[in-house]
């Protein structure tokens, strides 16, 4: 069973976020009150710098950590870390990212992992140089060749066998974040992945390179032939659709089938997108930000020739995750989007008209949020981010 449906500013829209009551120590027993009425969160387990996590078709749920460890939540308790997970780059923004479960689990039992991977040939002496344009956060010391890749698995017990790399970013770069990493199946089988940019900004508009794009492959690796850019000349065949900045949230629309992605823009400016085949969604030549030095980047209005965002914030809200809510436990909640916000410690309730958002919601849950899934009972699991992490589990409140 793939992840379930993992899902998917401007002022008038906004609710103001909703308030939580005191919480308990390590925040057992919290109770926010929401639009929709009180929402219980319960802390299920502790985590070290949680990313990602999907449910088995049984009902188990992995959950990575970014040091480089898969976990398997179930009856109550954390698993010791799953064996055969490759060699991560851990440092910043990089290490083990994502994972997503084969739509064909039950008969093949394929686990699907996305991490930052150093090169296998480190160039001697090799420094990067700072950007100014990222005002002052620039890790000048990582001097490590790496980029994202995916690779794929056999889960037996607590240990992933015969484990090949499927996809690899390219070109791999000198240092920095931006690694993307986000990865879904779409209805028909082929495998989404997010790639970021690396904070390099131009590889963005650059088809020789698939960073800073939305890439789409068959589960072994190989390319769906009416990808858009297949058969052109120096392009990479993956690629689905470009100018995209860091993108962290993936989901597939229930009615639609669609994928919907969020991203991280640069200074304000974050982004909703559902991504076309062959369209550029314009970074870094227009953003609805500025750089962080606060060099000012072109609106997207001055280029119409460049898709616009379906739904942009203004002041950033570092969304991470993302998925439409389906089930009936939450009953105001049904159709509507959910969103991880990293700064903004919110997660965010998105109300949707077909392809629009109508109204957003902040719901206060002071954390940052790095990840959300829908579980089969239909409550929402949350991970919080950072080295003293969370898995966390939201059901509704008696009134």
């Amino acid at each position: 069973m793939t992840r379930l449906l993992r899902t998917a500013a401007t002022a008038a829209l906004l609710v103001p976020a909703t308030t939580a009551a005191p919480q308990s120590a390590g925040g057992a027993g919290q109770v926010i009150q929401t639009k929709s009425g009180p929402v219980a969160i319960e802390r299920l387990a502790a985590l070290e710098e949680p990313w990602g996590m999907a449910f088995l078709p049984e009902g188990r749920l992995l959950v990575t950590e970014k040091p480089g460890r898969l976990r398997i939540y179930a009856d109550g308790k954390l698993s010791e870390p799953v064996s055969g997970v490759p060699k991560v780059a851990y440092r910043e923004q990089g290490g083990l990212l994502d994972v997503e479960v084969d739509p064909d689990f039950t008969r093949n039992g394929l686990v699907y992992l996305s991490y930052a991977e150093a090169a296998e040939q480190q160039p001697a002496g090799a420094r990067d140089v700072e950007d100014p344009r990222f005002g002052g956060y620039f890790d000048k010391e990582d001097s490590v060749l790496k980029g994202t890749a995916v690779a794929r698995g056999r889960l037996e017990g607590l240990a992933l066998r015969d484990v090949k790399v499927i996809w690899r970013q390219v070109p791999k770069t000198i240092g920095r974040g931006h690694f993307g990493g986000r990865i879904t199946f779409a209805p028909d089988g082929k495998l989404w992945i997010l790639s970021g940019e690396r904070m390099r900004f131009d590889p963005a508009q650059d088809v020789a390179a698939n960073l800073g794009k939305v890439v789409r492959i068959n589960p072994d690796g190989s390319i769906p032939p009416d990808n858009p850019f297949v058969g052109k000349t120096g392009a990479q065949a993956d690629i689905w659709s470009l100018g995209h900045r860091n993108p962290l949230g993936a989901a597939i629309h229930p009615t639609t089938g669609r994928l919907w992605i969020n991203e991280m823009g640069p200074k304000n400016g974050d982004e909703l997108n559902i991504p076309e085949p062959g369209k550029n969604y314009g970074w870094p030549v227009v953003s609805n930000g500025d750089n962080y030095d606060g060099s000012p980047i072109p609106d997207h209005p001055t280029r119409p020739d460049l898709a616009a965002p379906a739904f942009y914030w203004h002041p950033a809200i570092s969304p991470s995750g993302l998925i439409f809510y389906t089930g009936t436990r939450f009953a105001g909640w049904q159709g509507n989007a959910f969103i991880g916000g990293l700064s903004s410690e919110t997660l965010l309730r998105l109300t949707l008209k077909g392809d629009k958002v109508e109204a957003e919601e902040r719901i206060g849950v002071q954390r940052r949020i790095r990840d959300v899934i829908q579980a089969p009972d239909g409550a929402v699991l949350l991970l919080s981010d950072g080295p003293k992490g969370e898995l966390l589990r939201l059901t509704p409140a008696p009134r």
